[in-house]
Order: structure tokens, then C-alpha cells, then sequence
């Protein structure tokens, strides 16, 4: 029987994360199709680009998510384009419990994860309303978006400084 004064382990702090707000930042539809014309039959290759960035609010515990995503289609049987999609969405969160060490990666892999599938309905909506069928991304790997970020930090600190 354990007596009621036993040490009992630390707890750890308890995860919080509420979504405080999202919006579109800033968003650009060009649709170059309808503007210079494609003649013949028309295959699309899409290829989209995501940059994440992250930072801390006046507010205690608030941080603000900012996914930028650039959507670029082609004709796949010529060289014209078909339509740019530029979009910033942002995510206010608040979070608590995250340990220092954990919480860069925490707001660039979890968060961007939470706001996808209203990033993803938006992108649906403005091709379809472009006169495009709608786009469906497919889900975005966040980890391994961040984990080539690292990589790329560290491989450009390592780069040798070039002499004047």
C-alpha cells in the first residue's frame, strides 16, 4: 500500500494549442490562360512550392503561422502557363507546454498541419472560380519540409565565405 506523503514523478506540463484566428494575408490568382490564350489540347502540370515562417506575438503564448504557397500550372505540351496561384495564409495560435527546445518545430510541422485543410479548400475554390477544375492538393509532408530547411541552413552556415 503507498502511503499518501510517497514521491510521485513531475508531471509534465500539459500541451495546450487553440487556433485564435486565420486569414488570407495576402493572395494573387493570375490566370494567363484566359489572357493569352492556349491553343490545342491543354494537360496541366502543377507544381507547387510551400515556405513556412513563424513568430512570436506581443501577446504571451500567442504565435502567429504563416504558410506562403506558390502555384504554378503549365501546359505539359507547351511551354505556356496556365495559371499562377500566390498565397500567404496565416494561422494565430495560442500554445502552452511546449518546451523551449520543441517549440520551433512544434509551430512549423503541427501548426501548418492544423491550418491545411482550410489552405487546401481555398486553393479548391479560387481554380475552380478561375475557370479551372478545381485543385486538390495533396497532403504536405510539414516534417520533411522542415527537416530540408534545417538542412539548408546548415549546409549554407558551413559554406565557405568567399574572399574579398
Amino acid at each position: 500500500m503507498a502511503e499518501n506523503g510517497a514521491a510521485e514523478a513531475p508531471q509534465q506540463p500539459q500541451v495546450q494549442m487553440k487556433i485564435l484566428g486565420q486569414f488570407i494575408r495576402d493572395m494573387s490568382f493570375e490566370n494567363v490562360m484566359a489572357q493569352k490564350g492556349v491553343a490545342g489540347e491543354v494537360q496541366p502540370d502543377v507544381n507547387v512550392q510551400v515556405a513556412l515562417d513563424a513568430k512570436k506575438r506581443s501577446v504571451d503564448n500567442q504565435f502567429e503561422v504563416i504558410t506562403k504557397l506558390t502555384v504554378e500550372s503549365k501546359n505539359k505540351g507547351g511551354e505556356g502557363m496556365l495559371f499562377v496561384l500566390e498565397l500567404e495564409y496565416v494561422g494565430i495560435f495560442h500554445i502552452e507546454g511546449i518546451p523551449e527546445d520543441q517549440l520551433h518545430p512544434f509551430l512549423l510541422i503541427e501548426c501548418p498541419r492544423m491550418l491545411f485543410p482550410f489552405l487546401r479548400r481555398i486553393v479548391s475554390d479560387v481554380t475552380r472560380d478561375g475557370g479551372f477544375p478545381p485543385l486538390n492538393l495533396d497532403n504536405i509532408d510539414f516534417v520533411a519540409i522542415y527537416r530540408n530547411e534545417l538542412a539548408r541552413r546548415q549546409a549554407a552556415s558551413e559554406a565557405p565565405v568567399p574572399q574579398a
